[in-house]
């Protein structure tokens, strides 16, 4: 894990500000942080990656429960909440989803993802608008499977109820870019939120989470990974 200087700590919202658009391999939109050299998401693939780590891995192993409490650190473009919302709609799951964003994107940044582009996403372009347009810090009821309350705080800020989540999707900036989120003490807290027999996913597989995760009590799976990126990681409780 690389090691970032408080003064690029104390400055990350500016640095985030200079996004440029960026068109993955997959033909799915992201953004480009180049004073941070960080995509959002995978360049060989933003849905494709979402789809295997978080979906594949993540909601597909707990999809037999019918109902569901997912968080998600680092909701970003709001890709994932989007996937979950319509695979819940498919799969007649019942999502109750909190998505925590300290830096979210503004409504035009948002409509730049374009999304619905994609031929299986071109019906669910209310649906994306909508998880954007819901107000910050209340559950919103998205559709008749899907609510969501998004949370304007970081991680370290956020308090939760023990045992309250039953999947996480851990989906921040990576060790090199924000190595503060991806330490023992944060994993603890998670893993103290997470219900019995709850999993974390995520994309990164370095050596160093693997141990900070094990060393908060998780039990960790090194997984394939998606396209472009070897292993991710599964971590139960």
């Amino acid at each position: 894990m690389h090691y970032i200087c408080p003064v690029i700590i104390k400055f990350f919202p500016a640095m985030i500000e200079n996004k440029e658009l960026f068109t993955t391999a997959d033909g799915s939109k992201t953004f480009f942080l180049p004073e941070l050299n960080e995509y959002y998401h995978s360049h060989h693939g933003a849905i494709q990656e979402a789809r295997h780590v978080f979906l594949k891995n993540g909601l597909a192993e707990k999809s037999a429960q019918k109902q569901l409490s997912i968080l998600e650190v680092g909701f970003g473009t709001g890709l994932n909440a989007f996937l979950t919302a319509i695979e819940a709609a498919n799969k007649q799951l019942e999502i109750n989803y909190t998505g925590l964003e300290a830096f979210p994107l503004t409504s035009q940044e948002a409509q730049e993802m374009a999304y619905t582009s994609n031929p299986d996403l071109e019906l669910f372009d209310d649906l994306f608008s909508e998880i954007h347009a819901t107000n910050w810090g209340e559950f919103s009821q998205i559709n008749s499977n899907f609510k969501l309350k998004k949370i304007k705080e970081t991680l370290q800020q956020t308090s939760f109820e023990n045992e309250s989540f039953d999947l996480v999707y851990f989906d921040a900036f990576g060790p090199r870019v924000q190595p503060e989120l991806w330490t023992e003490a944060l994993f603890a807290k998670i893993y103290a939120a997470l219900k019995p027999g709850g999993i974390l996913v995520t994309y990164c597989a370095k050596g160093q989470v693997k141990r900070d995760l094990k060393s908060a009590g998780f039990n960790v799976e090194t997984l394939d990974g998606p396209p472009g990126k070897r292993e991710m990681i599964r971590a139960g409780k």
